[in-house]
């Protein structure tokens, strides 16, 4: 067993008594100002197993000396608190967090943690290996659920035992059999083309349910994530000033956005109910009989299905919500407004972003054809014109 000191500047663990580390850093000073974390590194069952105990070399030794006793009497459940700990218990732990229970996603996010539940809500935490939540990845798969979907899932999960790690409630073992596993979605495999036109868009309002019906317009004219309207409180929605102001606990990517809210938009968030009245349990805009909307997909499905308009991601020219993204980004651009401005918008943080949501379609292909066909018309002009010029300058000779 030892304590080990991890150098602020490079984070390399080594031993207290250096003076120096391998990347110049003053270990000595960096120890009086409080910046160095201690470790205590041992070993259980054969396996190496370090603990961040804080930034105190006294809180180090007296970390040190309770796991040699640990260990010499035997107490495994002591050190490995993961080895008495169920999933679900972590969950309840973690789902109960002041800081939690205020993000945006909250209720997102306890609808994930819940499907991974359904399978090792009563399982130690130390007993679930790779295997298993490989097993799960592909049982939701299965359930025709997108790659794009479980990646969500799986982070929720992740992200949860990170948090157990940090708070000591995870041991380094369980931390690192939950981050081993893969996203399924490789990168920029879930690209997609298709967008809604306004003579489809006009036909799918009439056949979706009125509850829904808001939910869709806003897709169409934000570009605003399902899962950042769904969330979206009254507190973020400014109807005099006509803007959403989304914080970075709201956003997917974490930074603030400014969403302008078209006239049509306008009309469906003013006739809600629930606008003045406060009707349900909490200030969300998209409720249903009093509750939070959850989700959209039976409904658009079949509005879908009656509007004569493919569904699903699996059909080709299907139509999936998250496309309304793609139409937004597309008749933006369209329409003239500046690359930036639509960034801005929509979240995009990188022209190659942008760029996926942007859709080059048989309309654009035309406009371009006939701006050539214009602009060689005009060059073929020019040349045929004769040059009088210097037939002038010929005869003045």
């Amino acid at each position: 067993m030892a304590i080990l000191a991890e150098c602020p500047i490079c984070h390399k663990k080594q031993a207290v008594k250096n003076r120096l580390c391998a990347c110049g850093a003053d270990l000595v000073k960096a120890k009086r100002s409080k910046n160095v974390k201690y470790w205590i590194d041992y070993r259980v069952n054969g396996k190496s197993r370090r603990e961040a105990v804080g930034y105190s070399i006294e809180e180090a030794r007296d970390a040190d000396g309770k796991r040699r006793t640990q260990k010499r009497e035997n107490r495994i459940f002591d050190i490995m608190p993961e080895a008495k700990m169920t999933f679900q218990e972590l969950t309840d732990w973690y789902l109960n967090l002041e800081q939690v229970k205020k993000l945006a996603r909250y209720r997102q996010i306890k609808i994930g943690l819940g499907k991974f539940n359904s399978q090792f809500g009563a399982t130690l935490l130390g007993n679930i290996q790779p295997a298993d939540i490989e097993n799960c990845q592909a049982k939701r798969k299965a359930e025709d659920k997108a790659d794009a979907t479980v990646d969500d899932e799986i982070g929720a999960v992740k992200t949860m035992v990170k948090k157990g790690f940090e708070n000591r409630k995870v041991g380094a073992d369980t931390f690192r059999t939950f981050e081993k596993v893969k996203k399924l979605l490789k990168r920029n495999s879930n690209a997609r083309d298709r967008i809604l036109s306004p003579e489809e868009f006009g036909n799918l309002k009439k056949h979706l349910p009125s509850h829904q019906k808001p939910v869709v317009v806003m897709g169409y004219w934000t570009g605003m994530r399902l899962g950042e309207i769904l969330c979206l409180t009254w507190d973020k929605v400014d109807l005099e000033g006509r803007f959403i102001r989304l914080e970075p606990e709201d956003t997917k990517d974490d930074e603030p956005r400014v969403v302008p809210i078209m006239d049509e938009l306008h009309n469906e968030l003013v006739a809600l109910p629930n606008r003045l009245s406060g009707i349900g349990e909490d200030n969300h805009v998209f409720q249903y009989m009093g509750k939070p909307l959850n989700s959209i997909d039976t409904g658009l499905k079949r509005a879908c299905e009656r509007a004569g308009i493919l569904y699903g991601r699996k059909i080709k020219g299907g139509f999936t919500f998250h496309d309304l993204r793609h139409t937004f980004n597309t008749n933006m651009r369209k329409a003239g407004v500046d690359k930036s401005v639509i960034m801005k918008i929509t979240g995009h943080s990188s022209e190659e972003m942008f760029n996926r949501y942007n859709t080059v379609d048989a309309e654009d292909a035309r406009e371009a054809v006939d701006q050539l066909q214009a602009y060689l018309a005009n060059v073929d002009q020019n040349v045929d014109q004769p040059d009088f010029s210097k037939k002038r300058s010929q005869v003045s000779r």
